[in-house]
């Protein structure tokens, strides 16, 4: 009884920016799990090669090819994906990074940030929870960091767009959690991803992360699965407007 919990067999799941990374590890958890996939990106080409992976393993999966900073484009997907079936579960895992002295900082990418990382967040919440809130019943995750808490040189504005998700993830379950909407978010650490990879092949850097990490060590992605599937299942049914972090340790010590 304990395990069913756990399981998402018949349940829906759209993953924004789920070609590569984070996004994709997530999307691979939860088919594993029993869900039907639905992924996202920009890129159609890196889109199919990424569900054709998780067919290969006998995964349902669809592609979902939108900006999620347009608002057209958002409300049309989601509408047209939600007309072949329920989106159960959304994850909305989309974003970016620029790295700047504060000084310097492009104000251009300072607001591309905050469309790709709060803006996308807002906008496919919206559209998806409208059709959970008429079935009284739904799931969103957010993707915060821990930068949701803590700051980096150069990283300033990523860290507000990550605050922002945060308290953004707290006021969707103010307003939302009467219509039996449990919206919570995944705050990762520091993980080996693309967007780090950078970070990852600096030695210096990667020496002071793991000194700096009780854990002593980078984060797999798929260490991020167990915190995704029991925040998308109905183990996680009396849980609203909660922050997991998943950083072994970091927001834990000075």
């Amino acid at each position: 009884m304990t395990m069913k919990l756990f399981n998402l067999a018949g349940k829906r799941a759209l993953i924004t920016g789920s070609s590569q990374g984070i996004g994709f590890g997530l999307a691979k958890g939860m088919a594993e799990a029993g869900a039907e996939i639905i992924l996202n990106g920009r890129d159609a080409v890196k889109l199919h090669a990424a569900a054709n992976e998780l067919r290969a393993h006998g995964h349902k999966v669809s592609e979902a090819v939108f900006d999620v900073t347009s608002h057209d484009f958002v409300t049309e997907a989601v509408d047209k994906l939600d007309a072949h079936g329920p989106i159960d579960i959304l994850v909305n895992n989309a974003g970016m990074q620029f790295r700047s002295p504060l000084e310097d900082y492009p104000p251009e990418k300072f607001r591309e940030l905050f469309r790709v990382n709060v803006e996308s967040v807002f906008l496919v919440a919206q559209a998806v929870a409208r059709h959970m809130i008429k079935r009284k019943a739904g799931k969103i995750i957010n993707i915060c960091s821990v930068q949701s808490e803590l700051g980096r040189p150069s990283i300033a504005p990523y860290t507000a767009t990550k605050g922002a998700v945060k308290m953004l993830t707290k006021g969707m379950c103010a307003d939302w959690a009467k219509h039996n909407i449990q919206i919570n978010a995944i705050g990762p650490g520091y993980f080996k991803t693309p967007l780090n990879q950078a970070l990852v092949d600096n030695p210096e850097f990667s020496s002071w992360l793991e000194k700096r990490t009780p854990a002593g060590r980078w984060g797999d992605v798929e260490e991020l699965v167990g915190a995704a599937v029991f925040l998308a299942s109905d183990a996680s049914s009396f849980i609203n407007g909660h922050i997991l972090y998943v950083d072994g340790g970091i927001t834990s010590v000075l």
